[in-house]
């Protein structure tokens, strides 16, 4: 075969299929694939798609014909599409126009809707997996979505994001002082501040700690429309929890954290899971669809939106300091039997080979 041309297609790119199409790209420019991405700009200033030696288009995330156009003209002279999650399954789909160019579609979440939005998120859905050739899920429940949603080929992938840069030697005393934690435990959740991410339930048991001697900070990391809502219920209801808002220092806050939780109502592959495993830090995560198999026996996992379970796991897992070290020094094993970003690209390009190689064979007979 020639060289191989793919497109990887992305819409608003949340930070996992972000990284994600980041770490593809430059395994399959490094194998020889001629790569052009395609995605919103603001999407290759935060992840570089461009220094991987991949071309870049940039692609707003939108249906209009002039975004479609754009696309269309990506891919043409493609060997296969590479979308990366429903939207840009669907934007993919229409730019080819039925074109014979094999689509593969990778779901890394789902989405969480109500009342008509949360039907109309359900043909989307069957839309997506209906138009790929081939649908890989990172988690098995999401290979099970797509079968559901009426996918005729739907595998689980071994996706692997980059790994954390490990955190530089900072005492960690002195990031628990700069963020008010001396002399009491650290509790550090990371996320966009949205609903499906739980802290409203986490709100509830940081309630509860408050019985607890000392008293744990519960720091949250991130930023998000429910912002505003919840600085109201932590000045009203005297929580000892603070917003800090976007930080670069992830990898040193999770380090100097005494527990992490993930509070989340789903995840597939979670960033803060495989972020707080690989570097070690003991944590606390609910048992909703990918979780489990990532965490296996390295985490405490509770049913989602019960705050009392939250509250009492965290509460016993402050007071036990050898389950936390167990725990501590599993993370890193259980990050090890992971994929690595070797075995995704190796994964992926065989599903491109199988995908195009009929194809042209059938173009030069």
């Amino acid at each position: 075969m020639s060289q191989l041309r793919t497109v990887q297609v992305l819409g608003g790119g949340s930070a996992g299929s972000s990284a994600h199409v980041g770490s593809l790209a430059a395994g399959l420019v490094a194998r020889g694939v001629q790569v052009t991405v395609c995605a919103p700009a603001a999407l290759d200033r935060a992840y570089e798609f461009s220094a991987t030696g991949a071309h870049f288009t940039p692609v707003p995330r939108r249906s209009d014909p002039a975004a479609v156009a754009a696309l269309r003209a990506a891919c043409a002279g493609a060997d296969v599409v590479h979308a990366h999650g429903v939207h840009a399954a669907l934007r993919a789909a229409l730019a080819l126009g039925g074109r014979q160019v094999p689509l593969v579609v990778t779901w890394h979440t789902r989405t969480h809707a109500e009342g008509a939005r949360r039907r109309l998120l359900h043909l989307m859905e069957r839309r997506s997996a209906r138009a790929a050739s081939v649908v890989l899920g990172a988690s098995s429940d999401l290979v099970d979505r797509a079968r559901r949603r009426g996918a005729r080929d739907a595998r689980l992938a071994p996706v692997a994001i980059p790994a954390p840069r490990v955190p530089p030697s900072v005492p960690d005393g002195k990031v628990r002082a700069e963020i008010g934690a001396t002399a009491r435990p650290l509790i550090m959740a990371v996320g966009s501040l949205v609903p499906h991410h739980g802290y409203g339930t986490l709100l509830d048991a940081a309630r509860m700690w408050r019985r607890l001697d000392p008293v744990p900070l519960l720091v949250i990391a991130g930023e998000g429309r429910e912002r505003a809502a919840l600085r109201r219920r932590i000045k009203d209801e005297d929580l000892p929890v603070s917003l800090i808002g976007s930080r670069t220092d992830v990898p040193e806050l999770l380090a100097a954290a005494d527990l992490v939780v993930l509070p989340s109502r789903w995840e597939a592959r979670s960033v803060l899971a495989q972020e707080a495993l690989r570097i070690g830090a003991p944590l606390v995560a609910t048992a909703v669809g990918g979780v489990p198999e990532l965490v296996g026996d390295a985490a405490a996992l509770v049913p989602y939106a019960n705050a009392e379970a939250l509250a009492r796991t965290v509460a016993r897992l402050l007071g036990d300091p050898a389950e936390r070290e167990r725990l501590a020094a599993a993370g890193p094993l259980q990050a090890a039997s992971w994929p690595t970003e070797d075995d995704t690209v190796a994964h992926v390009l065989s599903v491109y080979d199988e995908l195009a190689q009929p194809l042209a064979a059938a173009r030069t007979s």
